[in-house]
Order: structure tokens, then sequence, then C-alpha cells
């Protein structure tokens, strides 16, 4: 039988444990903050921060926008976020991406405190999890291998096959998989005959960015299938990387865009700003 995989709903289940941790820590005199930098005033980033906003609300988080201009300097940048590292009531912070095409994206990233660091897309934390001793883990990669652990969907032993090698999703996903004893392939824009390897996935995860990338002669007869896309298709929808209604016939189980993937991406940003709060106690 075909499994929506439903994000909101997992979320929705784990905020209440969420929000009762955060009330015990004020009661400790600590309130976990979250600082967002926020460069320019492009569509989807906009959406993607006021969906954290909300949710760290929602939650009792110190949550604060940090709002520059397109037109901001890389020093100027780069010197906010130094003075954020040394804030010692600021207990994570991310700079949302993409950045501005003047300014060096690496450089950027590597300027935030590894402490600091919730998106774990520093060097030092990118190298934790890669030794199997992760810190922090980039949420959206994060946030599927909780999908699959409340949807009791375990990697052990599968064979997992990732479209996609970004240092947001795709490779730390790779890690992650791979700490949890999946066998795992990565496909990019690059790999030759890609039909007759996703089709060998157990777990297919695409994050390519491309509407309706992923269709059904693609996939092998039940299996999982993660939707990591958020693309408008030509009417302006917002639909993933997978045709949802051609899969959704060979697939075993599988997450819906939206609702799957993203509210977990949110909850995992949240789950671990309140853990680097803890270590305030």
């Amino acid at each position: 039988m075909f499994k929506l995989i439903s994000g909101k709903a997992i979320a929705q289940k784990r905020q209440e444990d969420l929000r009762l941790e955060v009330e015990n820590l004020k009661n400790k005199g600590v309130t976990p903050s979250l600082r967002v930098i926020l460069v320019g005033h492009s569509g989807p980033s906009e959406i993607y921060v006021r969906n954290k906003k909300r949710r760290a609300e929602e939650l009792g988080l110190d949550f604060e926008l940090i709002r520059f201009d397109e037109t901001v300097t890389e020093q100027e940048l780069i010197a906010s976020i130094e003075s954020l590292n040394q804030d010692q009531t600021v207990d994570a912070m991310l700079v949302q991406l993409p950045l501005p095409k003047h300014i060096d994206e690496e450089k950027v990233v590597q300027t935030v405190s590894p402490y600091k660091d919730v998106d774990g897309f520093s060097p030092i934390n990118f190298g934790y999890l890669w030794q199997n001793n992760p810190n922090v883990i980039p949420s959206t990669a994060g946030g599927i291998m909780t999908l699959l652990e409340e949807s009791e969907i375990n990697p052990a032993s599968k064979h997992v096959v990732i479209v996609g090698r970004s240092n947001i999703v795709g490779r730390p996903l790779g890690a992650l998989m791979l700490n949890a004893d999946a066998t795992v392939t990565m496909a990019h824009s690059k790999t030759k005959d890609l039909k007759s390897i996703t089709k060998q996935a157990d777990i297919l995860i695409s994050a390519v960015g491309k509407a309706h990338f992923i269709t059904a002669d693609m996939v092998k007869k039940g299996a999982t299938v993660i939707d990591v896309g958020m693309n408008r298709d030509e009417n302006d929808k917002l639909v993933g990387d997978v045709d949802f209604d051609d899969v959704s016939e060979v697939a075993g189980a599988m997450t819906p865009v939206p609702g799957g993937v993203g509210p977990m991406t949110i909850l995992t940003l949240m789950e671990q700003t309140i853990e680097i709060a803890k270590k305030r106690v």
C-alpha cells in the first residue's frame, strides 16, 4: 500500500515537546536565541525566513531577523557576523543562502562560529559529521532522517540514491546515510544513465531543483521517495522535483510538496537551536 509521508504532521507532533523544552530552559534563566541574516529580497528566501520566524515565535524562542540590502558589502556582512559571534546572548545564527554574487559565500559561512553554526555548514561541523561525530547537522538533511525514523523506514542495509550533491542537502545527507549503515550512491548532473541508477534505489532522494524531474520510469516499485525540490511549474504552482501523480503509482512511500521535507527542515533548525542553548544551563 502507498504511504504518504507528511512532514507537516510529524513536525506538529514533535512541536509540543519542543515548546515544553523551551519553557523548561526559561525556568532555568535561559531563553534559546536565534539570529537569521537575510540579504536582499529574494522571494523564496523571504518565505523561508518568514516560516522560521513563525515557528520560533510559536515555540517561545528569542528570534531576530537581521536584514541587509542587496548592496551590502562583504566586509559589512562579515562584521555583523563577527559581532554576533561575540554576543553571549546569541545561541545560534545562520545566513540565509544564496547570497548576491558579489559576496563570497564560502568566506561568509566560514566566518560563523562553529559553536553557533546552527545550519552545520562550517568546515569544522562538516568534518565532525563525516567522522560520524556530528555537532550540528544541516537542517534539511537532519529533517529527512527524522522523517524516515518517524515513518519507521530504516536506511540500514538499504541502497540510498541521492540525486544532487549540494553542501546544503546532498553531501551532508550522504554522510548521515552512511552513518546510518546505508549503501549510498551520489548522483548529479554529470551522472551517466541516471535512470538505471535511480531504479536501483530502495530510498530515492531528489534535490536537484527541477520541476517533475523524477518520473515513474526512474523509480523501483515499492521504493521510498523523498522530494526535496521547491519549484514553480508553468502555472506558478509550487511543485517538487518528483512528478507526484506519476511516481505515486509505483512508489511505496513518498513525501508531498508542499508539506513534506519543508516543515522538517524548520523543525530541525529549532531543535538544534534549543540543543545549543542547553549548553548555557
